[in-house]
């Protein structure tokens, strides 16, 4: 991974959160699922997400999650990072998955702390990871339905990450990280790319990039017409989960919709 002189945080611009492709009997399908990063990163995708709660990652094994990370990190170009979802219900188990995920080539760790984790155990949850991640870059995961109560905006300073992925989809949250937080702001939702990429956001991790990348890309750069576009894509996905934005895929390409999420 290369990263950019000025560039705040691990890569600047639109980044994909990646669906895990099943074949028709609901196993991994490694080759379809890296081959569909690689088309991606073609269409203009700065990097990609595995492992994420969009790839269905609580549904997958330790093997299974190890053998994305490896085809991804192959299929795509060295320049461009593979992030990789290490947030867990314990600190030891998201330590661990991090450790996993470093020796199977992922550049950048993507880590929620384990529900009910604030206060004084924030640091200490981020340092844990850090320290497992084995030199590379950590970003804080704010995604609260998932991990709740979440990453708190004035708890960032003191964490040790590179960032913040800020899935909240909260118009005031994304406001306050990128007036008050040195650190990269990494928006996680589709509603707000015409927001965040002219206020000063680093970039965006987006499920709705699987099948709106370049629409995706214009809304980050402040096209209002994109940003209005997207609303059907991104309230369905919104609505459906991994499940709907599976249907999407597979209405536009040759991918299996399954899904292991209803």
């Amino acid at each position: 991974m290369t990263r950019h002189s000025g560039e705040k945080g691990p890569f600047s611009g639109v980044g994909v959160a990646l669906v895990t492709i099943f074949d028709t009997g609901g196993s991994v399908d490694e080759v379809a699922t890296a081959r569909h990063a690689e088309d991606l990163v073609r269409r203009g995708m700065r990097a990609v997400l595995v492992n994420g709660t969009t790839g269905e990652a609580g549904t997958l094994t330790d093997a299974e999650r190890l053998t994305l990370i490896e085809a991804v990190r192959k299929a795509v170009p060295p320049e461009v990072p593979v992030i990789a979802g290490t947030g867990a219900s314990s600190t030891q188990a998201a330590a661990d998955l991090t450790a996993a995920a470093a020796r199977a080539g992922a550049d950048v760790m993507l880590a929620y702390p384990p529900p009910g984790c604030e206060g004084p155990d924030l640091p200490t949850f981020f340092a844990a990871v850090s320290a497992a991640a084995s030199d590379q870059p950590v970003l804080a995961y704010h995604v609260p339905w998932v991990s709740p109560p979440g990453v708190p905006v004035d708890a960032l300073p003191g964490l040790p990450v590179a960032g913040i992925k800020d899935s909240s989809g909260s118009a005031d949250r994304l406001l306050d990280e990128v007036a008050h937080y040195d650190g990269a702001t990494y928006v996680g939702s589709s509603a707000l790319l015409a927001l965040a990429g002219p206020m000063g956001g680093s970039g965006a991790i987006l499920a709705l990039a699987n099948v709106e990348p370049e629409r995706c890309i214009r809304a980050f750069a402040g096209d209002a017409e994109a940003q209005r576009q997207l609303a059907d894509s991104h309230l369905a996905v919104r609505a459906g989960g991994p499940a709907a934005l599976k249907r999407l895929l597979a209405d536009r390409g040759d991918f299996s919709p399954v899904s292991r999420v209803s």
